[in-house]
């Protein structure tokens, strides 16, 4: 291939993403930009237009069209079942996968304070840490929340969006992946191309990470057992060691009144995602599709 056509949304996270997998190709590539419905509907809540996909669909039409050869997507926004004409050609090293807090530590919050976050997930988590705390929700770029963080609030942030836009400079806390599980796919990068480009397919091949791709597939297969987006408060991350691979994840309450979380080990990473996954439903009681689209 002489250059290779990316679809992506305008975000500065966004650009900086397919950029980023445009020179690990190491050919000449060309920015397409798509403007998704998460991006022209800056008011509503996410769970109010669609939840987890709203930033990718337009995205994937664009490679589905033949506008694009390839989409750049953070993971975390990639719906757990593909669609039937695409398949994630590469995913390349995992970068930090733990949230921010910005603008504060968790104990140095005041009672009271106002921390911004639109995851139902982040404010499950949070809530069972801090009950005394007020969670209103926020959209917009990181530029645009990060300015949030004053007054003794704070807002919540990937690690992995502050270091692919350089952003070193802030006041906050990295939290922990024991007491505050990630939401999965975080700090992966996933590119889908058409299932029917060999061409694509075979250099894609040539940038993808092992053990992210080995890690990523066990989250997914744990959400799509779930059946759910980013409306119910769940999360996983998976560790892969050898051959190995160890999710540990969760599924709690919106006000974090209960958090049920658990761990599960195999050879297998889709079979380990799924074992999560019912472990999980046992635990909590919880009324959980039987999987399938989320």
């Amino acid at each position: 291939m002489k250059t290779i056509k990316i679809a992506t949304r305008r975000s500065e996270l966004a650009v900086a993403q397919a950029s980023f997998v445009g020179s690990l190709v190491g050919i000449p590539f060309e920015l397409v930009y798509i403007t998704t419905r998460g991006d022209r509907d800056q008011v509503s809540s996410l769970t109010e237009i669609g939840g987890q996909g709203v930033f990718t669909k337009e995205v994937q039409q664009a490679v589905i069209d033949g506008r694009a050869d390839i989409a750049v997507h953070s993971a975390k926004d990639l719906p757990s079942q593909s669609h039937d004409d695409l398949v994630i050609a590469a995913v390349p090293k995992r970068e930090d996968p733990r949230d921010v807090l910005v603008g504060s530590s968790l104990l140095k919050l005041a009672s009271g304070a106002t921390v911004f976050t639109s995851s139902n997930r982040r404010k499950s988590q949070l809530l069972s840490l801090r009950p005394d705390l007020e969670v209103l929700p926020v959209r917009g770029n990181i530029a645009t929340r990060m300015r949030l963080a004053k007054d003794g609030n704070a807002v919540f942030v990937a690690k992995a969006a502050l270091d692919r836009l350089n952003i070193r400079t802030y006041e906050g806390e990295t939290m922990s992946l024991d007491g505050f599980t990630p939401q999965v796919g975080q700090g992966a990068l996933a590119v889908e191309s058409r299932r029917s480009d060999e061409k694509v397919l075979s250099v894609m091949g040539m940038i993808t990470d092992s053990a992210t791709l080995k890690a990523l597939s066990c989250e997914r297969a744990f959400l799509n057992r779930l059946g759910v987006g980013c409306t119910r408060p769940v999360g996983a991350f998976c560790k892969v060691k050898d051959k190995t691979v160890q999710i540990q994840g969760f599924v709690g309450l919106e006000d974090g009144t209960r958090l049920w979380r658990a761990s599960s080990y195999g050879d297998d990473p889709l079979e380990s995602g799924r074992e999560l996954a019912e472990k999980l439903i046992q635990m909590s009681g919880l009324d959980f599709p039987t999987g399938g689209p989320s």
